[in-house]
């Protein structure tokens, strides 16, 4: 535990220092040993799922439940590979980016690796947090699998390749010809290679706003770059004389001699839809299904029981005896058009109609149990990733674990693993600004939860600050915590920061100071639905005392905060906060 003048120190080789120094610097090097002062330390840090709609429901061994990647997991990508299949979504400034999952179920998955987990791949620097990685599409090809996404923050449209799909994988292949985003490569049976994405309307003249167009190139993959002109293959979407609007998330599929490409249509909010073209020819024409579009909830009752809402942007896979599956997104609103959770990712089966594709049940209310795919059950213990659970993390690792996410591209390593805690050094980096702040999160996976740590710390000033946060951005976002208050009392308070109110500064909504001088503090998030309540307590043993209760937790949502992320809550330090 810390002691006023004592410091946690990791060993590298040699022996123990005792220092104390400002808790903004870093202390000195020595030659073989490396010593750090005045860290936020979190011995634990738990999360539980709480959602009505799980614990009122009973699963059977031959039924699945949606979303199978709960939480702010957008714009999923499939490939299948043998009996495996992976999943990708895109991750905007979090880092690292680009989680991909791996399942042999299509329902119980496993989380392998993040593509984009080595700063040389992608600095995001000070990039609004939902830029970055948009969209990818992941296939695979004669031992090789392929990623293709955008960076809207850096080189734009690119390609990495793994054997592994775990990682590594390479550094990006700038694709400078390829413009717009949402791209996705397809490997045709004759050997050539196509890029598609969405781009502005030709010669850049938009006939209505939301005006977007498809295009698609080829690529060669011993030169890796592209080698023909971009040619436009969809103008506008389904029916440009009905004013479409944000064309995009093309995927080419082949089958029966067809050439598909399913696209998202109708922008990433409540009109969010996918719809369907097939072709003879892979340049087009292409023609637009008659009962496009295939997959939307934006015509159902709103007060519907379990509303899913959003729904969108899909890709298609084919199991080993021959039926078809969609993965997309949608979002699981607690009012009209609000979520805290982001966009989650939902599975669901594919049925053909006269050589069409349609997503069963596509324009029904999406169910939350639904007939699981027709492939053996996997036996394999893992982290579940939907439905009520409780996931606790001790820290006894040397590393972090794969859901831990940084907010953009870490330029240094600011927090250690030490004896079963989780180091956070303050710096002056803080929550207000577009940086890679002093923070590791995870995401919120449910509608019902609470999240809880363990903090030990001694703030030095009036400027520091360690806790937890509610975090959808850097204007929308709660955080209960520790500090030093006017009169150098040690206090627990909350601070929110929301665009709508107070001008948008921040402000301490709640403050408690603390009578007990121990070092350790126990803070604790509870929310259900749009309302948040915070806990804090100074022992194990003693009952949780509120410090507020209900607060509007709307300012987490996407109608209020705008973007395309979904919160986290995560472990937070800053020498400079106030």
């Amino acid at each position: 535990m810390f002691k006023k003048e004592t410091i946690y120190i990791k060993l590298i080789i040699g022996a123990v220092l005792l220092v104390s120094v400002s808790s903004c610097k870093k202390i000195s090097q020595k030659s073989q040993s490396v010593v750090y002062a005045d860290y936020a330390s979190f011995e634990w840090f738990e999360y539980k799922g709480k959602d009505d709609a799980y614990a009122n429901i009973t699963k059977s061994d031959s039924e699945y439940m949606n979303p199978i990647l709960a939480g702010f997991y957008p714009d999923p990508t499939i490939c299948r590979v043998g009996n495996k299949f992976y999943v990708v979504n895109s991750s905007f400034c979090y880092f690292p980016g680009l989680p991909i999952f791996e399942s042999t179920d299509l329902v119980n998955w496993k989380q392998i690796g993040n593509i984009i987990n080595r700063p040389e791949q992608a600095d995001f620097g000070n990039s609004r947090l939902s830029g970055g990685m948009y969209a990818p599409t992941i296939r695979y090809h004669k031992g090789t699998f392929y990623v293709i996404c955008t960076n809207v923050s850096g080189v734009g449209n690119f390609i990495v390749t793994a054997k592994n799909p775990a990682g590594p994988w390479s550094n990006p292949i700038v694709l400078p010809q390829v413009n717009g985003i949402d791209p996705d490569i397809f490997f045709d049976e004759d050997g050539k290679v196509y890029i598609t994405h969405n781009g502005p309307p030709p010669n850049n003249v938009s006939l209505h706003d939301g005006h977007r167009a498809i295009y698609m190139l080829e690529y060669d993959l011993e030169t890796q770059k592209t080698i023909t002109e971009p040619k436009l293959v969809i103008n506008g979407g389904t029916d440009l004389s009905k004013k479409p609007v944000w064309i995009e998330g093309p995927h080419v599929i082949k089958k029966n001699g067809f050439y598909y490409m399913i696209c998202a249509q109708g922008g990433t909010g409540f009109n969010h839809s996918e719809v369907v073209f097939r072709s003879k020819s892979i340049y087009g024409p292409y023609e637009s299904y008659a009962s496009n579009p295939i997959l939307t909830q934006s015509h159902l009752d709103t007060n519907r029981k379990n509303e899913v809402s959003t729904t969108g942007h899909a890709d298609f896979v084919q199991l080993p005896n021959g039926d078809w599956w969609s993965v997309f997104l949608g979002c699981r609103p607690y009012g009209q058009d609000l979520y805290n959770t982001g966009r989650e990712t939902f599975l669901m089966p594919v049925e053909w109609k006269n050589d069409w594709p349609e997503i069963k049940g596509g324009k029904e209310a999406i169910p939350m149990i639904n007939k699981r795919p027709n492939l053996p059950l996997s036996k394999e213990k893992t982290e579940p990733l939907n439905g009520n659970f409780v996931s606790k993390d001790d820290f006894n690792s040397n590393e972090l674990g794969l859901k831990w996410s940084f907010i953009r591209t870490p330029k240094e390593k600011w927090y250690e693993l030490i004896n079963g805690k989780l180091l956070i050094k303050p710096r002056p980096e803080s929550i207000h600004t577009e940086t890679n702040f002093s923070f590791i999160g995870r995401r919120q996976q449910h509608l019902k939860f609470e999240a809880s740590v363990k903090l030990e710390f001694t703030p030095k000033d009036n400027f520091q600050a360690a806790g937890l946060t509610a975090f959808q951005n850097e204007k929308h976002y709660f955080l209960i915590g520790k500090r030093l208050n006017a009169n150098n009392k040690l206090e627990v308070f909350v601070e929110r920061t929301a665009s709508k109110i107070n001008n948008g500064n921040p402000e301490i909504i709640s403050k408690k100071e603390l009578s007990d001088s121990g070092k350790s503090l126990f803070v604790k998030i509870e929310g259900n639905g749009g309302l948040y309540s915070f806990y804090y307590k100074t022992t194990d043993k003693e009952d949780w005392n509120l410090l507020i209760k209900s607060v509007d937790g709307s300012i987490l949502s996407t109608k209020e905060a705008g973007g395309f992320v979904g919160t986290y809550l995560a472990m937070y330090a800053s020498c400079e906060h106030f």
